[in-house]
C-alpha cells in the first residue's frame, strides 16, 4: 500500500523527523486558502498522486504570490500528469499540497527497504538527490552508500554517522543528520513499512536539514495493526479492478495482455503465466483466487477479469490441493452463465476431486475447452485467441 507525499510527512513529524509546513487541498480555492494561512513570500504547489518524477512531469512548481498559487493550482489541479513511473496514460491529480517554499543548499537521498537476503533494514543513501536515484546507480554508482541496520539493534549511532560521512554531510549538521536517520529507522520499524524514501532530504544554508519529500510503501500483510495508514489509502490511485478484488480477498494485478488467468497459488499462477508466454501469447492478468474460493469467489473473479476489454479469452488452471476441483467446476459453470460469456474458455485440472469437476464440465453444456496439461492449456488457449 502506498500514501500521498503530505500524508506520509504527517507521519515523518509524528516521528520527529523535521519537515516543511504544508497543507492538502483538493480545490483551487483552498489551495489559495492554504497559502494564505501558511503566510509566504513563497510556496511549492506540488502534485498528489503515487507516482515519482512530478517535478519532471510538470506537477511540481514554485508560487511567489497569492495569484501564482490560484493560477498554478488551476492548473495543475485535474491535470493528467505523465511521469516514468505513471505510464503513458498518466494519472489524474485529484489533491494539491501547498508548501512553504524551502531554502536549498544541498539534496541528499536517503532510503530505508526490507533487504531480504541479510534479512536487514537496508540504508540506501547518495549526495546526490533530487535525481531519479535508479539514474545515479546507474552512471555514478560510486556516489551510493548502502548500510545495514540488523533489526535486534537497530539502526546504531556508528552506523548512522557512517551514512551522513558517506554522503558527504558537513560536520555542522551531521549530529543532526544522525538524528534524523535513527528517527526515520524506528519510523519504518513500528509503521511495518517496507519502503521509506525521502528524496531530497535537504541542507540549507544555514546546516538546518529537513526532509522535502516522502515516499512509504507498507507491508500489506501488517496493515491489521495500523487501522490508522489503512485509512490513508486513496482509491482513485489505484486500479479500479485490483481494488474490486481486493474486496473478495483476490490477488489481481492488471497487465497488458489478452488472456485472463484464474489460477490457485501464487506459484502456479506465475508459471501459467509465463507457458502462455513461452506458447506466443500474453496474459492480461495475474489472479490467485487462493486455497478457499467459494463458486461465488470464482463469479466475481470472472466478473473482474472481464471489466478488462482486452481480454479475448480465459485460462483456468486449478491443481486441487486444499482447493477442490469440483468447487471450482461449481464456481466456473456460475460465472460463465452469470456473466453471460462471450469469449473461449480452456480449462485445466489436476488433484483432489479431479474426476469430479471434470464430470461437471463436461455436463454443463457450456462450451468448455478442457486440457490436461499446462503446456496443453497454454497452446489451446492461444490458438483460440487467434482463432477469436
Amino acid at each position: 500500500m502506498k500514501i500521498h507525499e503530505y500524508q506520509g510527512k504527517e507521519i515523518l513529524a509524528k516521528f520527529g523527523v523535521p519537515v516543511p509546513r504544508g497543507i492538502p487541498a483538493y480545490t483551487v480555492q483552498e489551495a489559495v486558502e492554504a497559502a494564505q494561512k501558511l503566510g509566504g513570500p513563497v510556496w511549492v504547489v506540488k502534485a498528489q498522486i503515487h507516482a515519482g518524477g512530478r517535478g519532471k512531469g510538470g506537477g511540481v512548481k514554485v508560487a511567489k504570490s497569492i495569484e501564482d498559487v490560484k493560477k498554478l493550482a488551476g492548473e495543475i489541479l485535474g491535470m493528467q500528469l505523465k511521469t516514468h513511473q505513471t505510464g503513458p496514460e498518466g494519472q489524474k491529480v485529484r489533491r494539491l499540497y501547498i508548501e512553504d517554499g524551502a531554502d536549498i543548499n544541498k539534496e541528499y537521498y536517503v532510503s530505508a527497504v526490507t533487504d531480504r537476503a541479510t534479512q536487514k533494514v537496508a540504508f540506501i543513501a547518495s549526495s546526490e538527490g533530487g535525481m531519479d536515484i535508479e539514474e545515479v546507480a546507474h552512471s555514478s554508482p560510486e556516489k551510493i552508500i548502502t548500510v545495514f541496520a540488523d533489526p535486534e539493534k537497530g539502526l546504531t549511532d556508528e552506523q548512522a554517522k557512517q551514512i551522513a560521512d558517506g554522503i558527504g554531510m558537513p560536520a555542522d549538521s551531521t549530529a543532526q543528520t544522525v538524528d534524523i536517520l535513527k528517527k526515520l529507522y524506528t519510523c519504518y520499524m513500528e509503521t511495518d513499512a517496507s519502503l521509506v524514501e525521502i528524496n531530497p532530504l535537504n541542507r540549507d544554508s544555514k546546516g538546518k536539514v529537513m526532509a522535502l519529500d516522502a515516499k512509504f510503501n507498507f507491508d500489506s500483510n501488517a496493515l491489521f495493526r495500523h487501522p490508522e495508514i489503512v485509512a490513508l489509502r486513496d482509491l482513485d490511485e489505484e486500479d479500479a479492478a485490483e481494488v474490486e478484488a481486493s474486496k473478495f480477498d483476490l490477488a489481481y494485478i492488471s497487465l497488458d495482455g489478452n488472456i485472463g488467468c484464474l489460477v490457485n497459488g501464487a506459484g502456479l499462477a506465475m508459471a501459467t503465466m509465463d507457458t502462455i508466454k513461452l506458447f506466443g501469447g500474453e496474459p492480461a492478468n495475474f489472479l490467485d483466487v487462493g486455497g478457499g474460493a467459494t463458486p461465488e469467489k470464482v463469479t466475481e473473479a470472472f466478473k473482474i477479469m472481464l471489466k478488462n476489454k482486452n481480454v479475448e479469452a480465459i485460462l483456468v488452471n486449478i491443481f486441487g490441493g486444499i482447493m477442490k476441483c469440483d468447487t471450482i467446476a461449481t464456481g466456473v459453470i456460475a460465472a460463465c452463465k452469470a456473466v453471460n460469456l462471450q469469449v473461449p474458455l480452456v480449462v485445466r485440472m489436476k488433484g483432489t476431486n479431479e474426476v469430479e469437476g471434470k464430470k461437471l464440465l463436461a455436463d454443463s453444456g457450456l462450451p468448455i475447452i478442457s486440457a490436461d496439461t499446462m503446456a496443453d492449456a497454454a497452446q489451446k488457449v492461444v490458438a483460440a485467441v487467434k482463432k477469436a
